[in-house]
This record gives structure tokens, C-alpha cells and sequence, in this order.
């Protein structure tokens, strides 16, 4: 019997993924606020957060699709779902921005493949993050490194929330514009523990 407190969402590996303090403050400690890049998230995704089915120039697509994985334990929900001609699924990712130079949302839309294929019994190859800044389509291939990437992503969250301790600030590029930045302070948590390392030097602090 499947345990549900197990489940990772899949939402959560793209939080990790980008940044593991980001996804305990918003998974773990239940914090989150807005600012001008999540108001465009959900701008974008309203037109694909209503569950509906539609054919066009015949392909069948499915928005707002429930997804789910017993053998790795997530679950999460797919902006779109196109079935190809041959029924093959394509996962589309709708994401505000441009590409971002981390993988993060490649691995968010390859957990949604491999639910998929355990779901339907289909090989699901490649899929495609739609990116709402250039209004462009970004094919993303399914290859065994990010196959085994969701996997291994999904471990470490299970691990983290188990030990409820919350990662130390990345403080780098990252946090420019991540809404959490104010209650993060990565910055000043940062100084803080390089402070106290000087001042006690038998006091280790891993970083990241």
C-alpha cells in the first residue's frame, strides 16, 4: 500500500533543484511570498490550470492533468499533455520566464515524463518547456542522466525533510529575483556564518 507522506511533489524537484533553501522554506517551513516573477507565473498558467481536453489540427491535449509515479513516489499535475498521432504523450511545461542557466525545469518536466509513462505504459521521449518571455517552445530530450536526476532529487528531499534542517543560502545569482529573498536574507545569513567561523575557528559550517 502506497504511503502518501512519501510522495514528493513534483513541483518540490524543481524547487530543489534550483535551490534547496528555497524549496524547504516553501515545503517544509510553509513560506512564501509574491513579488513581480511569480505574478507573471500565474498569469501564465492560468490559461493552462483549468482541466480540460481539446483536439487541434489532431492532437489531442489535456491541460491540468493529475500525474503520479507509485514506483518513485510523486505526484503533481502537468500544465499540458499533447498526444501525438501515434499516442505518444509530450509534456509541456509553461514557465513566465527565459530559460534559466540551471536545469531545474528540465528535471520538473522529465519527472512529469516518467509519471507519464508509468501512468499510460508509453515511452515518453522528449518534451517541451514553453517559455512565455520569447513565446518560444524549448524541446527538452529525456536522456538516462536526467532520468536518473529525478530520482536522486526526489531522495535527497526526502532526507531533508526528515531532518526538517534548513539548508544554508546559496547567496549567489540565484536569489536576484526569488520572491523569498527578504525571508531568506541569503546575504546577511551568509556574513553571519563566516563571521562566527572566524571568531571560533573549531567551528565548522558546511556551505550551500
Amino acid at each position: 500500500m502506497p504511503d502518501p507522506d512519501r510522495y514528493v511533489l513534483i513541483s518540490a524537484l524543481q524547487h530543489y533543484a534550483y535551490c534547496p533553501r528555497q524549496f524547504a522554506l516553501i515545503h517544509i517551513e510553509q513560506t512564501f511570498e509574491e513579488n513581480l516573477y511569480t505574478l507573471r507565473g500565474q498569469r501564465v498558467h492560468e490559461k493552462v490550470n483549468i482541466p480540460e481536453n481539446e483536439r487541434i489540427a489532431g492532437i489531442r491535449v489535456e491541460r491540468a492533468l493529475p500525474l503520479w509515479s507509485h514506483r518513485l513516489e510523486l505526484t503533481g499535475i502537468a500544465d499540458v499533455v499533447e498526444f501525438l498521432a501515434d499516442g505518444t504523450p509530450y509534456p509541456v511545461e509553461y514557465k513566465s520566464g527565459s530559460r534559466k542557466p540551471r536545469d531545474a525545469d528540465d528535471l520538473q518536466l522529465c519527472a512529469q515524463a516518467l509519471c507519464l509513462e508509468e501512468m499510460l505504459n508509453r515511452a515518453v521521449p522528449a518534451g517541451a518547456i514553453f517559455h512565455a518571455a520569447s513565446k518560444r517552445r524549448r524541446e527538452v530530450q529525456f536522456d538516462d542522466e536526467l532520468r536518473s536526476r529525478v530520482s536522486e532529487t526526489a531522495q535527497h528531499i526526502r532526507q531533508l525533510i526528515l531532518t526538517g534542517i534548513l539548508p544554508h543560502p546559496v547567496a549567489d545569482e540565484r536569489c536576484r529575483d526569488c520572491s523569498l529573498i527578504e525571508t531568506c536574507m541569503p546575504h546577511a545569513v551568509r556574513d553571519f556564518h563566516r563571521s562566527s567561523q572566524l571568531n571560533n575557528p573549531f567551528l565548522v559550517l558546511e556551505d550551500g
